[in-house]
């Protein structure tokens, strides 16, 4: 059987071309057209590119195959994200690979503003000695206005702490109470704007931030300011920041990126109070093996089916814990458990994820059930991406319950919904000792361990039915692994069993006609 193809059209770490040479089939289009590229996408599973490729709706189109978008760095703005969904296709970067050369590189940017490093090094190697013409000013005492504390806002907030700057951000998703723990101010944009003596931008860029720091929201800037940008070009509107330096009503400032990229033309070039360079906020050595190995890993994960908590075209409701990875399992698992037993899917399908665990991530939990209980029932690959698509094709609508304590067990996911009139329920959950469990179907409380063959009986509760269960399945060869039997909130019992081998048809006809026998069900989660 042929591996999956990805085509790594950027130059990535050696080290990450490597690990997907362990799994896939490689590539490698660096520098290739696009018609090539696209011929090349034909077949691929995978496609890998850092920001130079333009990945739009016609190139994920001739891509039908594709299943997944690695970005080696963090920003997507090169990535048409809605194609990508709509074809589902999972967009994954590596959102920590630069955090530290970015900070690092804004605070190169910071000092060598401060300092004028660049306009006397540039005077010096012209012959002059003159350094009375070069007083720079100090960090320490300064406010330092932060727009964006994200990871890299934050770090950026850490090392200015240590200079003895004063730190003000604003950034409208950042709780007082995180931003207290790290030391920072909050507040306004306008009030940042006016309060600091260094401005540094780390938002990424969107239509609501696209030309932010233009010229009213620079007129507002505290006299002399010094803007950086370290983060995204077009952001900052380079020609206002120009004339705002050239005026003086901007002391200075140092950019490292710019609205069109590559470039070299820009007002700001002209000006020796601006210290520029080519987007190398993430040019450490560090940071792009990191970035490679981090897409690497991520595209793998795709490929497997898992969830990649990196991926951007999906809505999580947060980041996803290491703690809710099992639940992740336990809830496609449950899915696929629930579209087996009922023979379909409902209307409405209720996820209810109790306890602390599973209550955080319900977003992600309530995804991950969808996406087992549609790959039970379509013809199609289903992928996190794509699930709720398929649902909305099928007509499903998920609704979420998130409930901070469950009452048997630490943590348990619970689906319900009506299947062809009939009230139907699926529960489990994860233990230390024992892995996945189910621990409850349509009200019977029925505790035994998922496994790849499960068969779920309902028998009348009268002695010899488990005896006639087992013994027919001992002729047919098929042997128990685990069992378990529980009684509901009627005078039946269901019983569960872990097989360690399919059965057929044929035998679960022969199941189903047993004395005592009232349903059976065989579901493979192989």
């Amino acid at each position: 059987m042929s591996r999956p193809i990805v085509v790594i059209a950027e130059r990535i770490a050696d080290t990450a071309v490597d690990v997907l040479r362990e799994h896939l089939e490689v590539a490698v289009a660096i520098d290739a057209g696009r018609d090539e590229l696209r011929t090349l996408l034909g077949s691929a599973a995978a496609l890998i590119v850092r920001s130079a490729t333009e990945v739009d709706a016609d190139l994920i189109a001739a891509a039908p195959a594709l299943q997944v978008i690695g970005r080696a760095g963090i920003g997507v703005d090169n990535i048409d994200l809605d194609a990508a969904t709509s074809a589902g296709v999972m967009v994954v970067n590596a959102p920590d690979a630069n955090t530290i050369s970015a900070a690092e590189h804004t605070m190169a940017l910071l000092l060598a503003q401060a300092r004028r490093v660049a306009e006397a090094d540039a005077s010096l190697r012209g012959g002059a000695w003159e350094r009375k013409r070069f007083e720079g000013v100090e960090l320490h005492g300064k406010t330092l206005g932060i727009l964006g504390l994200g990871r890299i806002g934050t770090l950026v907030a850490q090392r200015a702490s240590a200079f003895g700057m004063q730190v003000t951000a604003y950034d409208p998703f950042v709780s007082e109470e995180r931003a207290v723990r790290i030391g920072v101010r909050m507040a306004d944009l306008d009030t940042v704007l006016a309060e600091a003596d260094f401005l540094t931008v780390h938002l990424p860029r969107t239509p609501d931030t696209e030309g932010l720091i233009g010229t009213d929201a620079l007129a507002k800037c505290k006299p002399g300011a010094r803007i950086i940008n370290v983060a995204r070009g077009g952001i900052v509107d380079e020609a206002a920041l120009a004339a705002a330096v050239a005026s003086g009503t901007v002391g200075g400032a140092a950019v490292d990126v710019f609205a069109e990229e590559p470039t070299v033309e820009s007002p700001l070039f002209a000006l020796p109070q601006v210290v520029v360079t080519p987007h190398l906020g993430a040019s450490t050595q560090e940071a792009q093996d990191k970035a490679g190995l981090a897409v690497a890993t991520a595209v793998l994960a795709a490929l497997a089916g898992d969830l990649v908590p990196s991926a951007v075209n999906l809505n999580l409701g947060g980041r996803v814990g290491e703690e809710a990875r099992p639940f992740l399992e336990l809830a496609e698992r449950l899915g696929r458990i629930f579209a087996g037993f009922s023979f379909g899917l409902p209307g409405r399908l209720t996820v209810s994820a109790r306890g602390r665990e599973v209550a955080e991530n319900v977003r992600a939990i309530a995804l991950g059930a969808l996406k087992g209980a549609l790959a039970q029932v379509s013809a199609e690959p289903v992928s996190y991406v794509n699930a709720p698509v398929l649902a909305a094709r099928h007509g499903v609508s998920v609704i979420e319950e998130a409930l901070p304590e469950a009452a048997d067990y630490r943590s348990v996911i619970r689906l319900t919904g009506v299947v062809a009139g009939m009230d139907r329920a699926i529960a489990g959950s994860v233990m230390e000792h024992r892995g996945a469990v189910l621990v409850e179907v349509d009200g019977y409380e029925i505790e035994f361990p998922m496994s790849l063959h499960m068969l779920l009986v309902r028998n009348a509760d009268t002695p010899g039915v488990i005896g006639r269960v087992g013994t027919a399945l001992g002729d047919a060869g098929i042997n128990i692994s685990d069992m378990a039997v529980g009684r509901g909130p009627d005078a039946g019992a269901m019983m569960g069993l872990s097989l360690d081998q399919a059965i057929d048809d044929e035998l679960l006809v022969r199941l189903r006609s047993l004395e005592g026998v009232l349903a059976a069900r065989y579901i493979p989660l192989g």
